[in-house]
């Protein structure tokens, strides 16, 4: 049997005003999560961001093409109820940062990675007081718990929204620097990503491209410039 499709039941979605933050309701019903929460957004800008979503359904809904809706929804059901949990995974990373695992050849790999990396080390330490060492190889190699407390602390103070945003920078990319440096604004998200991928980039050139590498990294791309765009929602007036 196939599988029951939800189809769309409304002419319009509108923003209203909820209490100290914002909804979106369809025909003046509001939307809720799929546990059954109120939908009760940080800004305006957020608010009409996932009415547009629901605006632009055309006959069945398609939960793939909402993803500020879908990362509004993580944030309520998931993130809000675990908080501290899921601030403690993410500060994790830092323990075992992608920026600190260097290879030791050939030599132009090397010298790449640090090109690419070592500024934003540089930047965690004179931000956050933070530094975290290189180490050649995949051996984990633990950090400074002094560091770790310092690259922590920032994520500790986010709420759920940010928090989620930061899930995906963080997570995607490996790296708790770079989800630092992505919502401080130090480079371009477009930049950031290339920064991740060092080593990929650096296959792709020795050995060609994977076709099926390369679309799943296409995922990952978009919803590593999603995450940028929620973050960014979730702070906006």
């Amino acid at each position: 049997m196939s599988e029951w499709k939800a189809k769309r039941f409304w002419k319009e979605a509108q923003v209203v005003e909820a209490g100290e933050g914002f909804a979106v309701e369809l025909d003046g019903r509001p939307v809720r999560t799929p546990l059954k929460s109120a939908m009760t957004l940080p800004s305006r800008a957020m608010a009409e961001a996932v009415a547009e979503e629901w605006d632009a359904q055309e006959g069945e809904i398609r939960p793939l093409s909402m993803p500020v809706t879908r990362a509004a929804n993580a944030a309520i059901d998931k993130v809000t109820v675990q908080r501290e949990e899921v601030a403690e995974m993410l500060a994790a990373y830092g323990d075992s940062d992608l920026l600190c695992y260097r290879a030791d050849s050939p030599q132009e790999l090397v010298a790449r990675q640090a090109e690419a990396w070592d500024p934003l080390l540089d930047w965690a330490d004179a931000t956050f007081g933070a530094r975290l060492i290189p180490v050649q190889g995949v051996m984990h190699a633990p950090q400074n718990p002094k560091a770790l407390d310092k690259l922590a602390q920032p994520v500790h103070a986010m709420e759920p929204f940010r928090l989620t945003a930061f899930h995906d920078l963080v997570g995607i990319s490996g790296s708790l620097v770079i989800g630092l440096a992505a919502i401080g604004e130090v480079r371009d998200i477009g930049e950031l990503w290339r920064l991740s991928r060092i080593d990929e980039a650096w296959q792709e050139e020795q050995w060609g491209i994977d076709e099926e590498a390369r679309a799943q990294a296409a995922v990952k791309e978009s919803d590593f410039y999603a995450a940028k765009q929620f973050h960014d929602l979730a702070q906006a007036a």
